[in-house]
């Protein structure tokens, strides 16, 4: 079985991936390790034999996929919370790169590692890729002739046998602190959605109208006095049913359906009046309910609003709903490749409505490779250029940091005329997985044999345990300062701690939501940037 499979590479890596994946989902008492169990059966793999190896390209590749579709899909609630916060996340972040630093500096004083290994052990312990990259260049550069061989191998060791408790560290400091503070997830989505809206149960409800705030007033009035987040759909005026615009001026007597979250629909019902049984809705007879697939390019990236669907046709969108989300539309929606979007139409409107919004699911399946190619080659470009510092200090931004980068200014962006560079939320997520699994598989099956002949020297143990007391400590003293003194919701930290991919999988499934999603892109490019730099500065300080 070895043979077989030192001689194919491309088996190795794919039984991994089986193996890794299905024991990730293994879950004990609320625990699983994920995605991340695809790293530690790597490691195990990598360990049997020295002949087991994949291409080191698989990494590379794994890690730009990763990072340029996680960041086409988060560019948005990236800016936007960057223009909520301003730099608070700078600062945060940039403490958290200080901190790991210096526990590393102070371990590897402790039991006198040398300059490469304490490196590597950092760059191990912060599980950050690029870092050790940003550090083997380092070591390229400066160290001498004859001894960089020896220097680069001493950084991957330390990098090696601190990556994977570095990961369950995290994890684990993760879990605890969960515990500790008795952090109710769902009670804190609740309270998130009002400012970040991801999506929650939307339902529809008939009202007679009763009540003298809504009642000779036009929609736009009532909305402006009363900004609850509910949308208005069909409405019944002397037997007549008709979709709703913001001129409509509802009467006494009137039958309005509202759609919404069911908390704001309570909150908005005593300025309406009061609910009726059955549902306008249900009269389908002149105007129909349709769920149909976003997959017109040229719709995608646009707003509800500028489409102008209402001077075409009698139309009336009310819901998104994007991946498992189900979105309220309003007329500041921006649609993408992928959503199903719930409208309201005309029957005789309904084909070419069809029309204008694709509703192919084929079309869906394909990803244009014209942008998602030239996205990445962009990004992998500039992850190349070498930016120079005062003091003699170099950095690129790598694999990871270039394509990362690129993609939030692409996915902000949207659209470039008539390059699209949104993928649809299927497709992105497909290769998001992709993308990481390779990375994680091929990481760990090229570390496995130097993580094991590590561990039977002295040396292995301690940097073993140093790597997971390092990510230990740094992700408690982040969660305590986050949540107690900067008033960071614990969803946010969960990603903010989890700079790896995989400790993101981790947090999106104990939160079991996409929040910590948002605290992963608010602090990735700058914890990012900022480790590439820390661990050059912390080889050349002890060199």
């Amino acid at each position: 079985m070895i043979e077989l499979l030192s001689t194919n590479p491309l088996l190795l890596l794919f039984a991994v991936m089986a193996i890794g994946y299905g024991l990730g989902e293994v879950r004990v008492r609320g625990f699983k390790l994920g995605v991340a169990a695809v790293l530690f059966v790597g490691l195990g793999f990598g360990a049997l034999d020295p002949g087991l190896e994949v291409p080191q390209f698989i990494i590379f590749l794994g890690l730009a996929i990763f990072v340029y579709t996680v960041g086409l899909s988060s560019a948005p609630a990236f800016f936007a919370s960057f223009r909520r916060n301003g730099f608070r996340d700078i600062y945060f972040a940039t403490g958290t790169v200080l901190l790991s630093a210096l526990l590393a500096y102070g371990v590897g004083q402790w039991f006198a590692f040398d300059a490469a290994t304490t490196s590597g052990l950092y760059a191990g312990a912060s599980t950050n890729t690029p870092a050790l990259a940003g550090l083997l260049d380092a070591i390229q550069k400066n160290a001498p002739v004859d001894g960089r061989d020896v220097m680069s191998q001493q950084a991957v060791v330390g990098y090696s046998l601190a990556y994977p408790l570095g990961v369950l560290g995290v994890m684990l400091g993760l879990f605890a602190l969960q515990r500790l503070y008795r952090i109710d997830y769902a009670a804190e989505f609740r309270t998130l959605q009002k400012e970040y809206p991801m999506g929650e149960e939307l339902v529809s409800r008939t009202f007679r109208v009763e009540h003298p705030d809504l009642a000779g007033h036009t929609l736009r009035e009532f909305r402006r006095r009363h900004p609850a987040g509910v949308a208005f759909g069909r409405m019944m005026h002397e037997g007549q049913t008709t979709l709703t615009t913001w001129d409509s001026r509802p009467e006494y007597g009137d039958l309005i359906v509202l759609v919404g979250p069911r908390d704001a629909i309570d909150e908005i019902a005593p300025l309406v009046g009061p609910a009726v049984e059955g549902q306008l809705n249900h009269d389908r007879s002149i105007f129909d309910v349709r769920r149909i697939f976003v997959s017109n390019d040229e719709i995608a990236g646009k707003t509800i609003a500028s489409l102008n669907l209402q001077e075409k046709f009698n139309v009336l969108i009310t819901r998104v709903q994007r991946g498992d989300m189900d979105l309220l539309a309003s007329g500041d929606t921006v649609l993408e490749l992928g959503d199903r979007i719930l409208l309201v139409a005309h029957r005789n409107d309904l084909p070419e409505v069809f029309r204008v919004f694709g509703n192919s699911y084929e079309a869906l399946s394909r990803v244009n490779l014209l942008s998602f190619g030239l996205g990445i080659t962009l990004g992998l470009l500039l992850g190349m250029i070498t930016f120079a510092l005062p003091g003699g200090y170099s950095f690129s931004l790598g694999f990871a940091g270039g394509p990362l980068i690129v993609a939030l200014l692409l996915g902000q962006l949207r659209r470039t005329g008539p390059i699209l560079w949104t993928l649809p939320y299927g497709a992105n997520l497909t290769l998001r997985q992709l993308g990481l699994i390779f990375l994680l598989a091929g990481i760990g099956i090229r570390s496995g044999q130097t993580f094991y002949q590590t561990l039977q020297t002295d040396l292995g143990p301690k940097l073993f345990l140093a790597g997971g007391a390092i990510a230990l400590i740094t992700t408690a003293a982040t969660i305590v300062v986050g949540y107690r003194l900067l008033r960071i919701p614990f969803s946010f930290l969960g990603g903010m701690v989890g700079s790896q991919p995989a400790v993101l999988e981790f947090a999106v499934e104990q939160a079991g939501n996409k929040y910590p999603t948002i605290g992963y892109t608010r602090m990735l490019p700058v914890v990012l940037i900022g480790k590439i730099l820390a661990v050059q500065l912390l080889y050349n300080m002890l060199s």
